[in-house]
């Protein structure tokens, strides 16, 4: 196959950035979301993320240079690595397999002191129902850092799907969700509310972020993120209002600004969505994530870590409750070792 795409654009992008001053350099840090993909041979990627690789040493470089302390890291599902044979539904376990991969190559130690993708977290297609079990069984075979899935869920709800909802609970394994469609949430709700035993983790501020959004619609926002936090069982990754969401770009995007803005730029513009959100699900149910590489096309690694120390500060937050935000939250969801 011909490579399609590189990750010149990006780069030649990135390094104009005024690099800026590591904030709190020593306080330990647990990623919580970040993807790994190779996307340079799939002809379906040739207008969709710009940064068309991303693996070890693309990860380990920016957490490198960023000068923060990153300790650990958690996986994402983001469709990389199915399997080219075998049954349908068992092509996502392909993503678990490499990525655990990934995690021993961390663990061998002669890459450094950060250990990638100890948390782990799939897709498995829990319309299936009862049928998906043997998946779920497959990806735990995997790897044992595997900790969940996130997939979308029907507005209606079904019975079918229920029952595959359902075996999340038998496994002990979390869910994690994402819609640019905030408008979702309460139905996402609805579903915790079924299954109060089953950790839900509503992905990057509950939907897209728009910093020119009109009152009426930051309005619905705010409603729709009231509607999932009064539910015990969910918590927030408070990230990802930077990114590029299909054709819709935001203005502090690579392809309407000459060089990435900084971490102050970034407060100044998101902290209402970010403080809404914190207020409303509490620090201690909140983690703040990276999303990389897809927020790279705002920032950068450094820039966003620096972002949440900001807001943390801004916020006034306690050293108990910066803990929670920046790992502790993630290591209790995801049953990691805390730093």
């Amino acid at each position: 196959m011909n490579i399609i795409q590189d990750n010149s654009d990006i780069e030649s992008w990135m390094v104009r950035e005024k690099p800026e001053a590591v904030l709190e350099p020593d306080l330990p840090i647990i990623d919580p979301h970040h993807h790994l993909w190779d996307k340079r041979r799939d002809p379906r990627e040739s207008h969709s993320f710009r940064q068309a690789l991303y693996l070890y040493d693309e990860i380990s470089t920016d957490i490198a240079e960023s000068g923060h302390n990153v300790v650990q890291t958690v996986f994402a599902q983001c469709g990389a690595f199915y399997r080219a044979d075998g049954p349908p539904e068992m092509s996502c376990v392909g993503e678990t397999e490499v990525v655990n991969g990934v995690a021993a190559m961390s663990r061998s130690g002669i890459y450094g002191d950060v250990r990638l993708c100890t948390g782990i977290f799939g897709t498995a297609d829990l319309r299936l129902g009862s049928a998906v079990e043997p998946v779920l069984e497959a990806h735990l075979h995997a790897s044992k850092y595997f900790r969940g899935i996130r997939s979308a869920f029907p507005s209606d709800l079904n019975d079918t799907f229920l029952d595959g909802f359902a075996l999340l609970g038998k496994h002990n394994l979390s869910y994690d969700n994402w819609s640019p469609d905030y408008l979702r949430l309460p139905g996402l709700a609805n579903l915790a509310n079924k299954f109060p035993e089953t950790m839900i983790i509503v992905n990057h501020l509950g939907g897209r972020i728009d910093p020119t959004a009109n009152e009426s619609d930051i309005s619905d926002w705010r409603r729709c993120i009231d509607a999932v936090a009064a539910c015990p069982n969910t918590v927030m990754k408070v990230g990802g209002a930077q990114m590029r969401i299909g054709d819709w770009e935001p203005p502090y995007h690579m392809h309407q600004i000459e060089r990435p803005n900084n971490s102050e730029f970034f407060c100044e513009t998101l902290l209402p969505w970010y403080q809404y959100a914190i207020e409303a699900f509490g620090p201690e149910r909140c983690m703040f994530e990276s999303n990389f590489p897809v927020d790279r096309e705002c920032l950068s690694y450094r820039a966003c870590w620096n972002l949440f120390k900001r807001i943390a500060a801004t916020l006034g937050l306690s050293e108990a409750e910066k803990t929670a935000m920046f790992s502790g939250t993630a290591a209790q969801v995801y049953r990691l070792t805390p730093p």
